[in-house]
């Protein structure tokens, strides 16, 4: 079995500075140096990835369905799935295709 590397999982929300919308979040899944950027439903999200494949994090800047998200995390781990599930600001979840 292969040891998964230390997971060192934190968002970070940038809000607008009088109105307190929220305006972008990134999640870091893991450290490392981004390889390859993704980008999902169709600008909504960005993921980075590292040179082996492995998921770095997740930049959102606008609403994604919930199906986008599952794409984005669908080889990781279930404590990264969690992660996601637990931390997304709201504001930045379709529950359906508008």
């Amino acid at each position: 079995m292969v040891a998964e590397q230390h997971l060192q999982m934190t968002m970070t929300v940038s809000a607008h500075q009088e109105s307190g919308q929220i305006l972008a979040a990134y999640l870091r899944i893991r450290e490392g140096k981004a390889a390859e950027v993704r980008e999902y439903g169709e600008g909504a999200a960005f993921a980075n990835y590292d040179s082996k494949g492995r998921l770095l994090g997740i930049e959102f800047l606008a609403a994604c369905q919930i199906k986008v998200l599952r794409q984005i995390v669908r080889n990781e781990p279930p404590a990264i799935k969690a992660f996601l599930d637990r931390s997304i600001p709201v504001a930045f979840v379709q529950k359906k295709a508008s």
